[in-house]
């Protein structure tokens, strides 16, 4: 931890960047329980089956788009005055469906949430690494991937009950970005360079491309692999017969206690080289994979998922943590800014991968196998890294 513009940050500003990065998870899960109710209310619109579903994956998109300039932005211009305008940016736009009538205009908000989004994620998260440092930076990345994890099933819960008041109901939870405008206002500050910590990485003017190049990629396949299991559990257990949302959801509930438990086991193995935790979580999450698509059994695909939350709860902390290491105070947020770029890609293309690799006639059950496969490849790739020199100095220090 370290002193910034005078002040010392605490556990107040800890928890407060906390909360905020599950701001973005509220766009990715709040529609989901409502999605049958407003593809009814659009039925008459042309392609509507088509474009209400895009409705809940659009943020993420442009999260994925525009992840790389928020950050360049927020590097440029300064962390809290962009997280200020992105919480009224988020809050007129999340609750924009209140009102509108217009699927196309919908559409839009969403697109304008999305870039709210990207700010709050990636601001949040540069001032984790501005205020705190070393052990206490570690604890808040992988505490930040629980928090966001737990906060997607309450948003799923909340979603679904605020939906049996009608399709436009969950809109109104978008209003928490007026709720912590006053809250980063008084207590947050603007970090400056000649205030950073001594154990920063020196002054640079230049992202490190040789070893940014072989980080990003795999954080891309984190984010298709945290995917796999929301997108497409459900469809595996109908195959196996088990149609009841109660026990849908009871599994969907697994995957998420796998994440948490992956997260917090980061503390216990921080010591370890991101390589071996990468080969690690990749390869529990592949396995996992690999299981979910020959499973049988509504318990062998609880225990499936189960261990690919735990495989990817791990390896996003260690990704995140990996990626902050190689830069210092001037390049933090756009090297954070392509980080949630790849990863919320990754959330994006997850679906459209087995939808790709189903286009010839396989299987849902094949197609995954393969992307489990694919995970077991990456994580033998991961085993390279540490070995490659760009690469060796980084792996030394994190």
């Amino acid at each position: 931890m370290s002193t910034v513009s005078g002040r010392t940050p605490g556990q107040v500003q800890a928890w407060l960047l906390l909360i905020a990065s599950c701001l973005p998870v509220l766009g990715a899960v709040l529609l989901a329980p409502v999605l049958p109710a407003m593809q009814a209310h659009f039925a008459d619109v042309p392609h509507a089956a088509e474009l209400v579903p895009v409705a809940l994956t659009l943020p993420a998109l442009l999260v994925g788009l525009l992840g790389g300039v928020a950050g360049m932005l927020i590097d440029r211009y300064g962390r809290k005055r962009l997280l200020l305008g992105a919480m009224v940016v988020y809050t007129f736009f999340g609750t924009m469906p209140l009102w509108l009538d217009s699927l196309p205009m919908i559409l839009f908000s969403r697109a304008g949430i999305g870039l709210a989004e990207a700010v709050v994620m990636i601001g949040c998260t540069t001032l984790i690494g501005d205020y705190f440092h070393a052990e206490r930076r570690d604890k808040l990345l992988a505490l930040q991937t629980v928090v966001t994890s737990f906060s997607a099933t309450v948003f799923i819960v909340a979603g679904g009950a605020m939906g049996e008041f009608g399709w436009r109901a969950p809109f109104v939870l978008y209003t928490a970005g007026i709720v912590f405008l006053p809250l980063f206002y008084w207590l947050t500050w603007e970090p400056h360079r000649e205030q950073a910590a001594v154990t920063e990485v020196p002054q640079m003017h230049h992202l490190p491309w040789a070893q940014l190049a072989l980080i990003y990629p795999l954080v891309l396949c984190a984010g298709l692999a945290l995917f796999v299991v929301p997108v497409q559990a459900g469809y595996l257990l109908n195959l196996i017969g088990v149609d009841s949302p109660a026990q849908i959801g009871v599994t969907m509930g697994l995957n998420q206690l796998g994440v948490l438990i992956g997260a917090l086991s980061f503390r216990w193995f921080a010591r370890r080289s991101p390589p071996v935790l990468l080969l690690c979580s990749f390869s529990l999450a592949g396995v996992a994979v690999l299981l979910m698509s020959q499973a049988q059994s509504h318990a062998l695909m609880g225990v499936a998922v189960t261990v690919a939350g735990i495989g990817c709860g791990l390896m996003i902390p260690t990704l995140l943590r990996w990626t902050l290491s190689l830069v210092g105070f001037e390049l933090r947020g756009r090297a954070t800014g392509g980080f949630m770029a790849c990863f919320f890609g990754g959330e994006f293309l997850s679906p459209l991968l087995v939808v790709l690799l189903m286009v010839n006639g396989s299987s849902l059950r094949r197609a995954l196998a393969v992307v489990g496969v694919g995970l077991l490849l990456v994580a033998l790739g991961c085993v390279l890294l540490g070995r490659r020199k760009s690469l060796a100095r980084s792996v030394a220090s994190v």
